[in-house]
Parts: C-alpha cells; structure tokens; sequence
C-alpha cells in the first residue's frame, strides 16, 4: 500500500512526481488523497420463493324427496250476460252567445314649448389693437392678448302634447238560452262470472337439493425479504485534503473485546462513536483503514479469522452509523504484528498479551 503521510520540508521541491501530488503543499502538512465515493443506500426487496395456489375440493350433489299439489284439472268459469238499462236527461245549452257593443273616443292634444341650447358657452384668446405709442418697429410687440368669454346660445321650439289618449267603452250585449232532451244509459250490460275451481292431487318426487360443487383454499404464497445495497449517486473525482498528521498513522479504538468475540458491545459501540465518528465527520471523503489485532495465544489461523471478524464488524456498525462502505477497508492482521516479545513459545504475563490484543484505524489514500 502506497504510504500514507506526505511531510513537505522547505526545501523539498521534486516535481518528478507533481502530477500526482498535491499542488501548493505547505512545509510540516499532511495529505491524504480522497475519491469522491459512490453513494449506495440499502433496499428491501420481497421476492416470492414459492407462489401462491389454490387448493380445490369437490362436494357431491345431494337430493331430498318431496311432495307436490299438482293441478289434474284447471279452474274454470260459467258467464251470464245482464242487459242494459236507459234513462232521460235535460240538457240546458246557449242558443245564442251574449257580447258587446263598442265606442270609441279619440285621442285629443294640447300646444306646448321647449328651449333647448344650441351652442354652449366659451371663451377664446383674441389679440387687441396695438397701442398708439408703441415704441417698436414690429406693431405685435405693442399688442395684448384678451381670454373673452361669450354665452351660450339657445333656441325655443314649438311642440304638440297629448293632452288625452284614444279610448273605447265596451257595452255588453246579453245571451239566450234553451233545452234538448236527450236518452242517457243508466247501467252498462255486464256479464256475471261464476268461478268453477280447479282440481288438484299429491304427487311424490326426488328433486336437487344442491348441486355438485367445489370449494377453494387459496395458500398464500412464501415469500423472503432480502437488502440489497443499491448505487444513490455516482462518485470517482478525486481530491487532496489536508488531515491532521496524527490520524495518518495508527490511532487506537481501545475496545473491549469478549474472549474469542467478534460482537460489539454497547460500550463498544459507544467508543466507536466517540472516538471514530467525529474523524470521519470532519474529514469527508476520505478512507478509513480498520485494523484489529490478537495475541499469541491459540492458535494463528484462528487468530487471523478472529481478527478479520471483529475488524468487519467495526466496519458494520459504521455502515449502519451512514458510513459509505467504499470508505472502509477492514483488515485482520491476526498475531503478526506482535507490540512485544510475546510470540509462540514465549511466557508472558497477562498484561504483556493484552497490549497485543487491540484495534486501531488510521486514514489511508484513495
């Protein structure tokens, strides 16, 4: 892995490699390469591992025997006919309309006048005579000009009044009247019906009482939710940012590991919160390596699972904290980078295998 820290002295000024450095550096400062990560967000999917279906059972038909009144004879009827019956009516009419004689007054008229105006009043500029001791050459420069006003002016017309309309008086003519005697029918011919009722006999018979049919379950199908990590936006700019030399080289996560655990505790986690997450807020961007460490003891195979366990699930728990995923590199390195002398076959003391067993992070390049 391409070393991390990038002390810059005064008098350094190699440009061999300048297109891959950062441009201005200050003397003293440390810089960490950043590439603008691919933002990926979590997504439940519900797939359908076995379909629903439907379960169908037939039910036979059943019957039931009754008994039914039926008609060996239809109802029948006997018809009388009843004349009919006449009377006499008077009937009083009009043998001669009334109406009405009319008169007519004619309208007559009076003499009357209007005024009306036929031009309105005005006022005008008019220019007055010059003055006799004008002085000047030009007779304008001697003469003033006057607003005049003249009154309106108006004329009188002769007009016609109506001085009663046109009227008619109606005088009524009256009406005769006279009488017919006429044959009027007093009852209508009717028949009288007689009803001659029907015949009837029990007979015994085997009918449906419910058809054959099926019935239907319907088992629901089985289904399994699964996350899936799904691109949100797309990164791959890269960048330089200036980070505090400290955080280039190994800083420890002092937590308290169980015996061959790899589950963070509460505490655990409120470590990584307090210690690494206000890192990773202060410098966006840039990659985090997780590394974890154990002692000798046991044996190294086991010890390196081990440690790859617990550096993953630091990483975990950072994702779940909004961490981009491609901003963590989680390495186990087992008991291969022993602090001290405890190797296998050494005898240590308690406190000498506890300094091996730590876990540590640093910010590496993009």
């Amino acid at each position: 892995m391409k070393k991390l820290l990038f002390l810059f002295a005064v008098m350094t000024a190699s440009i061999t490699m300048a297109q891959e450095l950062p441009t201005n550096p200050e003397p003293g400062k440390c810089y960490v390469r950043c590439t603008t990560p691919d933002v990926y967000v979590n997504e439940t999917v519900s797939l359908t591992v076995k379909p629903a279906y439907k379960v169908l059972k037939t039910v036979p038909a059943t019957f039931k025997t009754v008994t039914e009144r039926v008609e060996i004879k239809a109802a029948g009827k006997e018809l009388t006919v009843v004349p009919e019956k006449w009377g006499t009516e008077t009937v009083s009419y009009v043998s001669k309309e009334g109406g009405n004689s009319l008169r007519i007054t004619p309208a007559t008229f009076g003499t009357g006048s209007e005024t009306i105006e036929v031009k309105p009043a005005y006022a005008q500029w008019e220019l007055g005579a010059a003055a006799p001791d004008c002085a000047s050459g030009n007779p304008d420069d001697c003469r003033y000009w006057c607003y005049k006003g003249y009154p309106a002016e108006f004329t009188t017309i002769q007009t016609t009044t109506l001085a009663s309309d046109a009227a008619v008086a109606k005088t009524p003519i009256g009406s005769k009247n006279a009488s017919y005697t006429k044959r009027v029918l007093l009852e209508p011919a009717r028949v009288v019906e007689k009803v001659i009722p029907a015949q009837y006999k029990e007979i015994t018979k085997t009918v449906l009482d419910r058809d054959a049919y099926t019935t239907e379950e319907t088992v629901p199908a089985v289904t399994k939710t699964v996350t899936r990590e799904v691109m949100k936006e797309k990164g791959g700019l890269t960048t330089w940012k200036e980070v505090e030399c400290s955080l280039v080289e190994y800083q420890a996560l002092p937590i308290n590991w169980n015996s061959g655990s790899s589950t963070l505790t509460a505490q655990a986690k409120s470590i990584i919160d307090s210690r690494l997450m206000p890192v990773l807020e202060q410098n966006p961007g840039v990659k985090v390596e997780l590394a974890s460490h154990t002692d000798s003891q046991g044996g190294s195979a086991s010890n390196q699972a081990l440690s790859e366990r617990r550096a993953k699930a630091v990483a975990d728990y950072l994702i779940t904290k909004g961490v981009n995923s491609s901003l963590l590199v989680a390495n186990g390195y087992g008991e291969t980078k022993l602090l001290n002398r405890c190797r296998d076959g050494v005898s240590c003391t308690a406190r000498e295998h506890a300094a091996n067993r730590r876990t540590q992070f640093r910010l590496i390049n993009n």
